[in-house]
């Protein structure tokens, strides 16, 4: 059976899969990827989890569009 953490590596590489083919003309899948494990750093240390890849996701569309730096 899969653990939470299982769950939640898959939904953060469903984030990396959605962004990349998102951003597919202005940044590499590997610029994606980045962005996205930066965001996901953010909340290494959060005790709740449950939102995590949906706040990974917009995090991380604000550093590809050069919201954030």
């Amino acid at each position: 059976m899969a653990s939470d953490q299982d769950h939640e590596r898959a939904a953060i590489e469903g984030v990396v899969t959605r962004l990349s083919a998102m951003f597919a003309g202005t940044h590499t899948p590997e610029q994606v990827e980045t962005a996205v494990m930066k965001a996901y750093g953010k909340f290494a240390d959060s005790p709740v989890r449950d939102f995590i890849p949906v706040l990974v996701e917009h995090d991380s569309k604000e550093i590809l569009r050069g919201d954030v730096a």
